[in-house]
């Protein structure tokens, strides 16, 4: 069937003129060793499992009835689980719905928002969408962030931590110093990497009772393995969770479903499992680094379940191209200042050694063609 075109006659000003996000690739082939998107490389808990299986078994009449539009079962486990009130918890369809609700009830004012100029990628996107100015902050040239460049007028600060593709961690006294600088502008930190920190309590949630104006959000799709769920969370004040509420209840009022509510909150019980699978992927993320500076890459220190690797040449889109001719799936970034570097999930072992193994043979023959044009 040919290409047909689009007839956008119908559609809104808005609608022509945005800049969609393009979300990580998706490809279906066999034997496919997928490193692009971040999903975790080890199951959910059993009890996930469990807890669906029984819903459907036990409880299926009850899917014709509508699910708690405030997921309360759920907040409640998330609040014992973090040592907060349930009003300090909020939860929506994964964290992309949580931080476009962040945009409009928080960033929709006369100053503009600040975010680093390397990130997610789908800031610039919910700044477009509605209508919010979005002032980027350049990274330092160690791709970390610095606070104090954030010293100006704004409605608000959103920051990915550990920011993302980079990896990197801005400490709690850095995001301290960013909520106490900006006491009328909401600090979003996006926190959808944070288990995977090699160090203990880092996670800004810590910080939410100090400060009013900050608000956490977190997902269930990295760590807690559920990105085919969509549930994603922010925690703040009581003020800043009923602001999203009265956003979320204009919008979509039945964010959650029954299974996916039932699925996170057995996620969230099993805590052991939780906790032993994110240090399964912290071991394998370094065991990835040692085994790429052996190759001669230059490694980002990492706080996530991704590696930022520059290739000794920095021919980072390259090596990308040929691994996927091998069906071996990274993420390259065509953008300045980070196109030298590619992305790669942290998988399996096996997936692993793939990798490298590629990954050895693809520079034994670039270095071989480098010795026979210098010859």
């Amino acid at each position: 069937m040919s290409e047909q075109r689009i007839d956008n006659r119908l559609w809104s000003a808005k609608a022509r003129n945005l800049s969609p996000y393009v979300p990580g690739e998706q490809p279906q082939h066999d034997n496919l060793c997928k490193l692009n998107t971040n999903e975790n490389p080890f199951p959910p808990s059993p009890k996930v499992g469990e807890a669906i299986t029984h819903m459907l078994a036990q409880q299926a009449d009850n899917l014709r009835l509508y699910p708690d539009p405030e997921s309360d079962e759920l907040r409640t486990a998330l609040a014992e689980y973090y040592d907060l009130e349930r009003d300090q918890v909020f939860v929506g369809n994964g964290s992309d719905e949580v931080l476009a609700l962040v945009f409009a009830s928080f960033f929709m004012k006369e100053r503009p928002v600040l975010a680093p100029d390397i990130s997610y990628s789908f800031y610039p996107v919910y700044a477009q969408t509605f209508g919010v100015e979005l002032v980027q902050i350049a990274l330092e040239s160690d791709f970390s962030i610095d606070p104090d460049a954030y010293r100006q007028p704004c409605s608000g600060i959103i920051i990915a931590n550990p920011n993302a593709p980079t990896g990197l961690l801005l400490s709690l006294a850095d995001i301290s110093k960013l909520a106490s600088e900006h006491t009328n502008a909401v600090i979003v930190i996006d926190e959808a990497y944070i288990d995977f920190a090699e160090d203990e309590d880092v996670s800004a949630i810590s910080l939410i009772n100090e400060f009013d104006n900050l608000l956490v959000t977190q997902t269930f799709s990295k760590s807690r393995s559920l990105a085919g769920l969509r549930v994603g969370m922010a925690f703040g004040n009581l003020s800043l969770i009923e602001a999203l509420t009265r956003m979320k209840n204009s919008f979509n009022s039945y964010p959650l479903d029954k299974l996916a509510q039932a699925g996170a909150k057995a996620s969230v019980l099993d805590s052991d499992y939780f906790k032993q699978t994110c240090q399964r992927v912290i071991g394998l993320r370094q065991s990835l680094t040692a085994s790429l500076s052996v190759l001669g890459y230059e490694v980002l220190p990492s706080h996530a379940n991704f590696v930022f690797a520059r290739p000794p040449l920095g021919n980072a889109q390259e090596i990308a191209s040929q691994l996927r001719e091998q069906g071996i799936i990274v993420r390259h970034f065509d953008k300045a200042r980070i196109n030298e570097y590619v992305r790669i999930t942290v998988g399996t072992p096996d997936q692993h050694k793939r990798l490298i193994d590629a990954l050895t043979v693809l520079h034994d023959k670039i270095d071989q063609n480098q010795d026979a044009l210098s010859s």
